[in-house]
């Protein structure tokens, strides 16, 4: 278990005021016997060092192992043989000091409620030490186990990117080679373009927050090399509210599903065709709207077409936790993808 300076120095200021307070609590108990104030001075320290030791003994011991459910008994006669070493330790030691029989006689009196004393104040600090330590064990094992989890996801997400990214540069290269031997400007213009896409991708981490503004941005660079690859082909239509043009999302989130619309709206059909992205605030979310129109007699778009979509899918569920942020219906020829984007600081899981 590692438990940091400050945590150690906490534990042994504790034992040390607590060994302050039985000391000058048996020094009173003791002058009131009728003992004079030396005696009970000694007496009161002597045993409270003594217990001190005991003390730390036994919140050492648990600090490097905790009892199972079957070894309390263990622990029970450790506290039982250290209040009997500390009532055996007062009993010899202090007599040392030639005293006088009549403390002696009270002293030797006196040790079976010395040792019970003892064994309660001993096994006070052995529970509370068990407990203590054992939550210090408990967010250990918590913090490990949310830093697992953190390294999983960002791992599952960085695999996602890697999935995507190849799959729209594989499809431009093609393009770009199928221009270069009859449109070489358009060539060279869409490897600018390309090569602007892609400076701008790399900056970006799947777990950045950016707004929708920059994301639309960076959104014209792909559509602007998707518009050299279909020409007229390829329309959009671009609209967003006043609201929602600083809203947080994040980042890289609707390429992809620009993408599915470009597939199945424009791959199976020879006419011009029209992507609509539209943006608006919903409460506190921010609704993202990418309509496309399809063939039914060539395309059945459905939940979750096209890997672009299952990685968005479970890209939210990563960040966010939660699968009812994405949904898509196909009516009446339109293919519609819906993404809501929770604005709550709060709650985003970055």
């Amino acid at each position: 278990m590692a438990i940091s300076k400050s945590e150690i120095s906490r534990a042994y200021l504790a034992i040390a005021i607590g060994g302050v307070a039985w000391a000058a609590l048996q020094t009173y108990v003791i002058h009131s016997f009728g003992f004079d104030w030396y005696m009970a001075i000694i007496d009161g320290v002597g045993s409270s060092l003594l217990l001190s030791g005991a003390c730390w003994l036994i919140n050492n011991n648990l600090r490097y192992y905790q009892p199972g459910r079957g070894s309390y008994i263990n622990l029970f006669i450790w506290c039982v043989a250290l209040a009997a070493i500390c009532a055996a330790g007062v009993r010899y030691l202090l007599p040392l000091l030639k005293p006088g029989e009549v403390y002696v006689n009270f002293l030797q009196q006196s040790l079976i409620i010395r040792l019970f004393t003892n064994f309660l104040a001993i096994g006070w600090m052995a529970m509370l030490s068990a407990i203590w330590f054992s939550q210090l064990d408990q967010k250990e094992t918590e913090k490990r186990r949310n830093e697992a989890e953190s390294l999983a996801r960002d791992a599952e997400l960085y695999n996602l990117r890697q999935q995507l990214q190849p799959h729209f540069l594989f499809n431009s290269l093609n393009s770009i080679n199928a221009l270069i031997g009859f449109k070489p400007d358009q060539a060279r213009k869409m490897i600018h373009q390309l090569s602007d896409f892609l400076r701008g991708t790399l900056r970006k981490d799947d777990q950045q927050r950016i707004t929708l503004n920059e994301e639309l941005a960076h959104l014209n660079l792909y559509l602007e090399i998707e518009k050299v690859r279909f020409g007229h082909r390829l329309q959009t239509e671009i609209s967003c509210d006043r609201t929602c043009g600083e809203a947080i999302m994040p980042a890289m989130l609707l390429q992809p599903i620009v993408e599915n619309a470009i597939k199945f709206g424009l791959y199976d059909t020879t006419g011009q065709v029209t992507i609509s992205i539209r943006g608006e605030m919903d409460n506190n979310y921010l609704v993202l709207m990418v309509q496309n129109p399809y063939d039914p007699q060539t395309s059945r778009p459905k939940q979750g077409t096209g890997f672009g979509l299952r990685g968005v899918q479970r890209r939210l569920y990563l960040l966010f936790a939660r699968n009812d942020l994405m949904e898509t219906h196909a009516n009446d020829n339109i293919f519609t993808t819906i993404i809501k984007v929770p604005q709550d600081e709060t709650r985003i899981n970055y």
